[in-house]
């Protein structure tokens, strides 16, 4: 989503109006510095994801849960 385009001070001078125009709207604002794209203002979007999904590919498979370990435990002295 391309927003409009506005310099740092002219931002500065109007920032409540951008504000609302970005609720408004949902477009956002790039903010430049010398001509450049510099800051992004857009309507906030929360991120819901299930605790699943945050999981997925982050445990290792091991493939024989039930089977002993070769470890002897200082413990078990």
């Amino acid at each position: 989503m391309e927003g409009i385009q506005v310099s740092k001070s002219e931002f500065k001078a109007k920032a409540l109006e951008y504000f609302r125009q970005v609720e408004a709207s949902g477009e956002s604002v790039i903010v430049t510095d010398h001509g450049k794209p510099a800051l992004e203002v857009r309507p906030y979007q929360e991120n819901v994801r299930s605790p699943l999904d945050v999981l997925r590919g982050s445990v290792v498979r091991y493939s024989n849960p039930t089977e002993p370990v070769d470890v002897e435990w200082e413990a078990a002295r």
